[in-house]
């Protein structure tokens, strides 16, 4: 299960909107609609929103995939360095 998905799955056992969820961890809605759609979060977002939710940090992102590389070294030409 994803990040996103586990923020989601908590915010809705604890009856929440995505508008009082931002309200209540201080980031705007639309950061919460993305996080749960799985675009990028930083760190902070995820802390904030984990404190919310009474969520470890640790245990959300360990239940979280791998990132992968969208250009692995390589792939897009040699690599240099300057």
């Amino acid at each position: 299960m994803s990040i996103g998905q586990q923020i989601r799955e908590a915010r809705d056992e604890r009856g929440l909107t995505q508008t009082e969820l931002a309200a209540q961890a201080g980031v705007s809605r639309p950061t919460v609609a993305r996080v749960e759609l799985g675009v990028a979060i930083s760190v902070a977002t995820l802390s904030r929103l984990a404190d919310v939710l009474g969520m470890e940090v640790s245990l959300v992102r360990a239940k979280g995939r791998p990132a992968r590389r969208n250009n692995p070294i390589g792939s897009s030409g040699p690599l240099t360095f300057d």
